[in-house]
């Protein structure tokens, strides 16, 4: 078993009970063990269309025994199963999960990258990753910086 932690973010319809809805589908998904879900903030979108909605943004922390490939199919599942499209590039959307860390893991792949390549640069990643795992996002940003000196 290994950590996994998710983002989580909505700014449409009822976002906090898309927040709690993929909460729950990781929380149910066999080889996947609930920790904990920090606190939900607020906050402007980054990138993506002009105004668009303000989201709901949370990092959500399990314990997997399972592969990133199957990991994000399950997290591609979610999304569609409540309402996720994606005819805007980063547009609106219903849930959005990423795959921010996992493990010591490392992939590069054309639709996964982990960890996630720009969490460090996401103040709604890096504030609620603090809150739930302070020494993951301290070794994450210390690693990073230690990338870029």
């Amino acid at each position: 078993m290994r950590d996994l932690f998710l983002g989580l973010g909505s700014n449409l319809g009822d976002r906090a009970a898309y927040i709690s809805l993929a909460w729950q589908g990781f929380s149910a998904i066999p080889g996947v063990q609930a920790i904990a879900l920090s606190t939900v903030l607020d906050t402007a979108p980054v990138g993506g269309p002009v105004g668009q909605p303000r989201f709901l943004n949370a990092v959500a922390h399990f314990q997997t025994s399972l592969s990133a490939a199957t990991l994000l199919a399950h997290a591609l599942r979610i999304e569609a199963d409540h309402g996720r499209e994606r005819a805007v590039l980063q547009g609106p959307r219903t849930i959005d999960i990423d795959i921010l860390i996992l493990g010591d893991e490392t992939h590069d792949l054309p639709h996964l990258v982990i960890p996630h390549p720009r969490m460090h640069l996401r103040d709604f990643v890096m504030k609620p990753l603090a809150e739930i795992a302070p020494s993951v996002a301290a070794r994450f940003l210390a690693q990073t910086c230690t990338a870029f000196s």
